[in-house]
C-alpha cells in the first residue's frame, strides 16, 4: 500500500468516525509507558474491545504509525486492508497467526533501536465501530562493562596518577563512580563527561587524579543506569604497592638492626677502654 492510498484510507477513517461520534461501540486499548530493551524485540500491547451491541466482531482495517515531529508526517509502520498485511521491515503484529477476527492488536518490533523511541497512533476499523489511540515506547540501553587505565602505566609513589575509565552504550544517561579497597567512594574528586554517539547511546568517560603519596592498593570503577542501578564494574589493582610497603618494613628492620648494632659496638668500646684503664691504674670517671 503506498502512502496515497493510506492517505485515502486515513480520510475515509475520519469521515466515518465523525459520523458514529456519540456511538462508541468499538474501543482500542492500549498499554502506556511501554518499555523495550536496546537489540532486544519490543511490543507494543493493544486489544480491541466492544459493547455488546458488537456480536462477532470482523476488524477490516489496522493502522500503526509512529508519530513524527512538529514539521514531519506520522510515520507508517503496519496495515491491515482488504485481507493483506503490509509494513515495513522489522514491524509485525505480536501474534504471527493474526487474523480478523483476533481482537489482539498489539505491536511487535523485532529489533529496537533508540529511534523506535517515541509516540505511536493505532487506529482500527471494525463491521461495528472504530477507534484510534495513542501509545508510547521508552527505550533503554545496558551499559557495557567499563575499561580503566593509568596515566602513567607504571603507578609509583614518587609521581602524581591519573585513572581514566570508561563505559559505552548505554541510555538513558548514566554515572560512572569509583573507590578504594576500603569501599570509600572518590567520585566527587574525579570528573565525568557523557558523550551521545551516533547510535542514539552513551559513552561515559571519568578521570580521577591521585596524588603521589595518597595511593590506594586498588581502584574500582562502577558503572551506574540512570535509575541508580549498578551494572557493572572493573577494578584496577595498584601493581608494587605491597612489594614497596614490604620494602618499607624491611628497611625500617635495617634501620633498627643498624641502630642496635651500633649500640653493642659503643659498649664494647666503652668497656675496653674502662679496662685499659684499669690496667693502667687509672680511675675511670
Amino acid at each position: 500500500m503506498n502512502m496515497a492510498s493510506v492517505g485515502i484510507l486515513f480520510l475515509f477513517f475520519i469521515v466515518i468516525r465523525a459520523q458514529s461520534e456519540g456511538k462508541t461501540f468499538v474501543k482500542v486499548e492500549c498499554k502506556t509507558g511501554n518499555v523495550g530493551q536496546y537489540g532486544q524485540q519490543s511490543m507494543l500491547d493493544c486489544v480491541v474491545t466492544t459493547t455488546e451491541e458488537i456480536k462477532d466482531p470482523k476488524i477490516t482495517v489496522v493502522a500503526w504509525k509512529k508519530k513524527g515531529s512538529e514539521d514531519a508526517l506520522d510515520e507508517t509502520l503496519l496495515v491491515f486492508h482488504k485481507g493483506e498485511t503490509t509494513g515495513q521491515p522489522g514491524y509485525r503484529f505480536a501474534e504471527s497467526s493474526w487474523n480478523d477476527r483476533n481482537m489482539n492488536i498489539s505491536l511487535l518490533i523485532t529489533n529496537t533501536t533508540m529511534v523506535n523511541s517515541g509516540d505511536y497512533k493505532c487506529s482500527v476499523m471494525t463491521d461495528g465501530g472504530d477507534d484510534i489511540t495513542e501509545t508510547s515506547l521508552g527505550v533503554t540501553a545496558k551499559y557495557n562493562k567499563p575499561t580503566i587505565r593509568s596515566i602513567p602505566e607504571n603507578i609509583t609513589r614518587r609521581e602524581d596518577v591519573t585513572l581514566s575509565c570508561s563505559s559505552v552504550g548505554g541510555y538513558p544517561e548514566g554515572q560512572l563512580r569509583w573507590f578504594d579497597e576500603h569501599n570509600k567512594e572518590w567520585t566527587a574528586s574525579s570528573e565525568m563527561e557523557a558523550e551521545l554517539t551516533n547510535d542514539g547511546l552513551f559513552k561515559l568517560s571519568s578521570k580521577l587524579s591521585l596524588l603521589k603519596n595518597s595511593i590506594s592498593s586498588k581502584y574500582t570503577c562502577v558503572v551506574f543506569n540512570s535509575s541508580g542501578g549498578k551494572e557493572d564494574e572493573v577494578t584496577l589493582e595498584i601493581p608494587g604497592q605491597e612489594r614497596e610497603k614490604g620494602s618499607d618494613q624491611s628497611s625500617k628492620i635495617v634501620a633498627s638492626v643498624v641502630v642496635i648494632g651500633l649500640l653493642i659496638v659503643g659498649l664494647l668500646l666503652a668497656l675496653l677502654i674502662h679496662r685499659w684503664w684499669s690496667q693502667r691504674g687509672h680511675v675511670v670517671v
